[in-house]
């Protein structure tokens, strides 16, 4: 009798638990959720196992320890990741190079990803062929828009992956170091008005890159309390809200009221050429800010995450100390 009454019991536990319709409705609604992306209202798994990041999304994954199987090139975050996260990054196969045109799509297939994560801007999703993309796995697109938006970009392509644990501890720890900065600076920064020669985009010969408030080079650095003045003379939408190309010969008429300047360095510390071009012109040393001493390098300004933006705020730190001995 006792070999034939566990099985029996084994059976009525089963049917119990699956109920008359076999409780396949109720498993799939529990592993699936839907998730509201640039594309849509997308149907994802809950806990996605083989994800497949390009663009902005690949830090924020890489460093959320997403389970990822494959991801597009990021070569200009790269000097802002941290040993572990190089090497993950160093491991994993590429689909894409740096521009979504370059996506490989039957490297993803291949990889048999159970979700796609594109960080990659609105204007050129039309680069990207998405119905092959869907035929694959569920497809989440997660793009950039203002510069300072990274911070809750990051925290939507972590929550695709269901990983926001990690992002909390590193936001907590970013947000910590910026008020023990903005504590720090809080004197010295007081009535200073910035400007920023930023580095990001690409300049033509005889032009320069002006940027603003929350824009690549100067989010970060108000969130440790300096002011930038001014504003884009013909806003253009995105990252042409915050940056704007200026001619070289109005050097002056940009930054001439500027106290203080900051002005974007590549991670070893030399300027990228647009920028070395502004630091040459004949019209730099005559700008109040540069003969007050005010003219501050700035590294790792294109952080796009929070780990990445504790580089930032450290060569902040650096790169601001001077106006802590002029006090």
């Amino acid at each position: 009798m006792r070999t034939l009454f566990l099985p029996l019991v084994l059976v009525l536990a089963v049917a119990a638990a699956c109920g008359d319709d076999g409780g396949t409705e109720s498993t799939a609604s529990d592993d699936t959720r839907v998730f509201a992306a640039d594309n849509g209202d997308i149907e994802i798994p809950a806990d996605p196992q083989r994800v497949v990041a390009t663009g902005y999304a690949v830090p924020a994954l890489i460093e959320a320890d997403a389970a990822l199987v494959g991801i597009s090139s990021w070569e200009r975050g790269l000097a802002m990741m941290t040993d572990e996260d190089r090497a993950t990054y160093d491991e994993l196969p590429r689909v894409a190079g740096e521009a979504a045109a370059e996506t490989d799509y039957e490297a993803i297939a291949t990889l048999e990803p159970d979700l796609i994560v594109l960080g990659i801007p609105q204007p050129v999703m039309g680069d990207i062929d998405l119905e092959y993309l869907e035929s694959i796995a569920p497809v989440v697109a997660i793009g950039p828009t203002v510069p300072d938006a990274w911070r809750e970009l990051s925290e939507r392509q972590t929550d695709a992956t269901d990983r926001l644990e990690h992002f909390e501890e590193d936001r907590t720890a970013y947000e910590e170091r910026a008020a023990d900065l903005a504590a720090k600076y809080e004197d010295a920064l007081a009535g200073l008005e910035f400007g920023h020669v930023g580095g990001y985009g690409v300049a033509e010969e005889g032009t320069f890159q002006r940027e603003f408030s929350r824009s690549w080079g100067t989010n970060i650095a108000e969130d440790v309390g300096v002011t930038y003045y001014g504003e884009v003379a013909e806003p253009g939408g995105g990252g042409r809200d915050v940056s704007e190309y200026v001619s070289l010969e109005q050097l002056t008429d940009s930054l001439g009221e500027a106290d203080a300047i900051t002005y974007t360095v590549q991670p070893d510390g030399t300027p990228n050429p647009s920028v070395q071009a502004v630091l040459d012109s004949g019209l730099w040393p005559n700008l109040p800010a540069v003969q007050a001493g005010r003219a501050f390098p700035v590294r790792y300004t294109e952080a796009s995450t929070y780990p990445s933006a504790m580089f930032t705020l450290d060569a902040l730190d650096e790169a601001l100390a001077p106006l802590l001995d002029a006090r």
